[in-house]
């Protein structure tokens, strides 16, 4: 038996939370990993699950060496790091993610500097608006909009984003410019279904927030397709300074209601904490944070 392989496949059960979804997860087959488990049971001669007809409980022994497991784990990654250079010279693979948008426009430009810059690296890029947890998903670098939830990753502020109220010169032109956000409740809006509740948008005046219900003419689960039905005189919308980055730039859209903006959203850079910071990532960290800071100072005089 390969203990160290045997530990994973119970480590990866635990995290995912059966038996079933492991084997998902690795692409193994579902024997392979009750067997796994198994004989890892068998080796210690000691119950480290209590199985039942689709999940499981750990035992007292079971989270005992679940944790020990943890520990042993990254302390043979950081050997394998170190045995193959990782902590001497940037080089390796690294796994970077992002939202769609913000990665495209802001993200991918300060990677393919990056890879330039540093030839020995191999760098996926994964765009996605769905928050991954970084362990699992196996990132090392996250690239975060929003205000932050206390844990254990380190984070790095890189600038702050607006969250805003756009629309067209022509649909302002026809149905007149809202001064106040109860005015939003006579004119037709896009609703994103990405960006808090579609239906209530929430403006701030002093310290008061103000909740506005909102008709909602068109609903889309994608920035570029709000900011494109606005551009398109459809309505109002509200977005991500960034989202609508490029259309307030070439004139399409117009910023409303700036006096009433709820405060900016930090933009953050997110790793796991780690014994010894790989210096590939330590690398990406240094580099990316200085551009990606230039890039948020720019963006906030144009949007």
């Amino acid at each position: 038996m390969d203990r160290l392989d045997a530990m994973a496949v119970l480590l990866a059960a635990v995290d995912a939370g059966s038996l079933s979804s492991a084997s998902r997860r690795l692409d193994i087959p579902l024997a392979t990993v009750s067997r796994k488990v198994a004989e890892l049971e068998a080796y210690l001669d000691t119950r480290l699950l209590i199985r039942s007809s689709r999940q499981f409980e750990l035992t007292d022994a079971g989270r005992a060496y679940v944790e020990a497991s943890k520990m042993i784990l990254q302390q043979v990654e950081e050997a394998e790091r170190i045995a193959a250079g990782e902590f001497v010279a940037p080089k390796g693979d690294l796994t970077v993610t992002a939202p769609i948008v913000f990665g495209r426009l802001h993200v991918l430009p300060v990677v393919t500097e990056f890879l330039k810059a540093y030839p020995q690296i191999n760098l996926r890029l994964s765009l996605s608006d769905r928050q991954v947890n970084l362990i699992e998903d196996h990132i090392d670098l996250a690239i975060r909009i929003g205000n932050l939830p206390d844990s254990n990753l380190v984070a790095t502020k890189v600038g702050m984003i607006r969250r805003a109220a756009y629309a067209s010169p022509a649909y302002l032109s026809r149905r007149g410019t809202p001064a106040r956000p109860e005015e939003l409740a006579t004119h037709d809006c896009i609703t994103f279904e990405g960006f808090n509740s579609p239906r209530i948008w929430t403006f701030v005046e002093g310290k008061r927030e103000i909740d506005v219900p909102v008709q909602s003419r068109l609903s889309v689960t994608t920035a570029e397709a709000a900011a494109d039905a606005a551009a398109a005189e459809l309505g109002i919308t509200r977005l991500l300074s960034y989202q609508a980055q490029g259309a307030v730039s070439a004139g399409k859209l117009v910023l409303l209601l700036e006096d009433f903006e709820p405060a900016p959203w930090p933009v953050s850079a997110v790793y796991v904490a780690q014994g010894r910071t790989p210096l590939k990532l330590r690398a990406f960290v240094d580099f990316a944070v200085p551009l990606l800071r230039e890039r948020m100072a720019a963006l906030s005089l144009t949007t």
